[in-house]
């Protein structure tokens, strides 16, 4: 005889076999109630109900016995017990039961398979959904949504039918996917990723997209995972009646985002028209990618003329070619293909050494630099042949052109490449030059990345003209910001090497990096040689005339290089070495292999500027 006993504490909802009812192992024998929820009480095997010693309604404590099974064997199929309870049926795991096919049928809502004709506009303006652009982005397979069932807060002015069908998730795609994961893994390559959707109410931000935004902000902070943002929209949005609120200033977004500076990369992507709002958190990303055909601002068309400022279209506020030359853009593409291109490119600075690549021919740097010292040159021809076939990433090209500013590898090992252009005032930095030096340096420290300084420069420009652009403050950023550097800085004097703009490239002075080293091509002095003979040698000059006088200056100057050759700075120790330029790479590498890195992201935040 087998005692059934009470699990728990429960009411008796139904006793589904009468006494002497044959049951099979499994029949259910009786239903109780806890907690709101029913549980089964089954037969643990063949046989027969010998005696009941509870009916329904009643409640009973745990433990209790509920009822008493014989053994029995069975020959037959047992008898329809007098309160018969239907048994589940084995159900298979490929079918689609109806709560199941609820959420189908919503979800496929979200999809652009839903809106053809708002696909359909889209592209007929040369662009791509939302929804495309992260199918691109991201590895297949790898893609997890949040908030996907969003729908703006529009509920007291709009059906949910309608809100469903044109809003949906709120004109805002969020989630998590890996970025590069053929070359870094699953963990490495995991990213937040979230974008505005500009079929949706011109992407504007709404309250539910705002709440979404703060949710994946919130999880990439606790994950420490990098952000990319598609940022285009409108800013906010006034139409979202159903939140009680006067003016939403109490929004976390902005300084949710903001607060990612330093910790993780942050990737801003734009195209088309990014305003407002929209602007505001695409300003705060580490680099700006934006498409030729992109408009950004902190105020669109209607906020314009609502100032009192003019009536303007939307393709005469911050146009990419303007934004690209002030430096609010750094990556400055054809299209949204090639955006997410350069997205993965860049991302893949910050995520690790790649297991493979190509070196170049070095023996290319032999000729770079002219063998006339007085002939200009452009130092990023010393790319192709110093850093890995295909990984350099030119950073924000059209501002401040008198400063090279790249990512790179060196066996696979990324590193920032700062390097001065000679083509522009000779190499001489000026405030621009200074400031997209110092905040990348800044971008280098905050992630990791060791910088390779290559130094050609006469010094930091003057005169009336600079110094109104408040020179002395500019410049004085690329100082502050190597003096407070963790990472690793290695400098190649490729040919000038004078005064204080040279020591600001190398990090504050030549002892500053891991190693500073010369090309024979190197000429060093505390400022200009010619501006050295000139001030130094005034009265000797002074006292002769005429071709005797040129001919005493042109002595003086090539006395001036002879004891400011790379050799000679080599020999007092000013400088590590004189190297072949075809062994540049070979010093880095070997550089960069003892060289110990900081944990990324835990550096200071990076200037927006």
């Amino acid at each position: 005889m087998t005692p059934l006993i009470a699990p728990m504490q429960a009411l008796i909802v139904e006793c589904c076999a009468s006494p002497g009812a044959q049951v099979r192992a499994g029949d259910v024998l009786l239903i109780l109630e806890a907690m709101k929820m029913e549980h089964e009480i089954r037969a643990p095997h063949d046989g027969q109900i010998h005696e009941w010693f509870v009916g329904a309604g009643d409640t009973v404590e745990e433990g209790a016995v509920l009822l008493q099974l014989q053994a029995v064997t069975l020959s037959a199929p047992t008898p329809a017990p007098s309160s018969p309870v239907p048994v589940p049926q084995a159900v298979s795991p490929t079918g689609i039961r109806p709560d199941l096919q609820r959420v189908i049928d919503r979800h496929a809502l979200t999809l652009d398979a839903a809106r053809p004709e708002a696909v359909a506009k889209r592209h007929a303006l040369g662009q791509r959904t939302a929804r495309e652009n992260l199918a691109d982005l991201v590895d297949d397979g790898s893609w997890v949504e949040y908030g996907a069932l969003a729908i703006a807060a529009q509920t007291r002015r709009r059906s949910l039918e309608d809100l469903q069908a044109n809003t949906p998730a709120d004109g805002m795609v969020t989630g998590l996917g890996s970025i590069n994961g053929q070359w870094f893994g699953p963990e490495a390559s995991r990213c937040a990723v979230l974008a505005y959707d500009a079929t949706v109410l011109a992407g504007t931000q709404g309250m539910r997209n705002h709440q979404k935004t703060d949710r994946l902000l919130q999880i990439a902070h606790a994950q420490s995972l990098p952000v990319v943002l598609w940022a285009e929209g409108g800013g906010g949005r006034p139409g979202d009646v159903d939140v009680h609120i006067v003016a939403g200033l109490q929004l976390t977004t902005f300084a949710s985002y903001a607060r990612l500076s330093g910790r993780v990369p942050v990737v801003g992507i734009t195209s088309g028209r990014c305003f407002a709002g929209n602007a505001a958190l695409l300003g705060c990303s580490d680099v700006i990618i934006a498409t030729r055909g992109s408009n950004i601002g902190m105020g669109g068309p209607a906020m314009v003329e609502g100032g009192g400022l003019g009536q303007f279209k939307p393709e005469d506020i911050g146009p990419s070619a303007l934004q690209h030359a002030n430096g609010v853009i750094d990556l400055l593409v054809d299209d949204e293909a090639q955006a997410v291109a350069t997205a993965r490119h860049y991302l893949s600075f910050f995520q690790g050494r790649v297991p493979q690549w190509t070196a170049p021919d070095t023996l290319a740097l032999r000729t770079v630099v002219p063998e006339n010292r007085m002939r200009v040159y452009d130092t990023q021809a010393v790319w192709p042949a110093l850093f890995d076939e295909g990984s350099v990433l030119p950073l924000r090209t059209g501002f401040g052109i008198g400063m090279h500013t790249a990512l790179a590898r060196i066996e696979g090992r990324p590193v920032g490449v700062i390097a001065n252009n000679p083509l522009h005032l000779s190499g001489a930095i000026d405030a621009e030059a200074a400031d997209k030096g110092a905040r990348f340096l800044q971008l280098c420290d905050a992630h990791g990345l060791p910088v390779v300084s290559l130094i050609d420069t006469p010094g930091f420009m003057v005169g009336p003209d600079i110094e109104a652009q408040a020179q002395v403050r500019h410049v004085s950023r690329l100082f502050v910001a190597a003096a407070q550097r963790r990472v690793p800085i290695f400098s190649v004097v490729l040919r000038k090497g004078y005064g204080l703009g040279a020591m600001a490239m190398a990090g504050g002075g030549f002892h500053e990096p891991a190693f500073t080293v010369a090309w024979p091509t190197g000429e060093f002095g505390g400022m200009g040689l010619e501006g050295a003979v000139k001030l130094g040698y005034r009265k000797e000059l002074a006292a002769l005339e005429g071709a005797e006088r040129e001919a005493l200056y042109q002595k003086l100057v090539a006395q001036q290089y002879d004891n400011g050759s790379a050799m000679n700075m080599a020999s007092t120790l000013e400088i590590d070495a004189v190297i072949d330029p075809a062994q540049t790479r070979h010093w880095l590498a070997q550089g960069l292999a003892s060289a110990k890195l900081p944990a990324r992201g835990t550096g200071r935040f990076i200037d927006t500027w």
